[in-house]
């Protein structure tokens, strides 16, 4: 488990990614990347974790213009 929680995060730093993207990567559920991440990574590897935070952190303040852009090409789709 350490082993796994120290590849996603390295996964997820490098790439700049999302949990998504890294449990697809990774091969394993979006809930098991974020245990990982959130609560196993602090107490393995604490200056991981805090890169990981300032990604997934960044993510969060996003995720509302994804999910506009997202809708945009949908109606867009639809209109043609």
């Amino acid at each position: 488990m350490e082993q796994r929680a120290i590849e996603s995060a390295n996964y997820l730093v490098k790439n700049n990614a999302t949990i998504r993207e890294t449990a697809k990567h990774m091969g394993v559920s979006k809930s098991t990347v974020h245990k990982d991440l959130i609560i196993r990574l602090k107490y393995i590897n604490h200056s991981l974790y805090e890169k990981v935070r300032e990604v997934l952190d960044a993510n969060w303040e996003e995720r509302y213009i994804r999910g506009g852009l997202a809708t945009k090409e949908r109606y867009e789709s639809l209109k043609e």
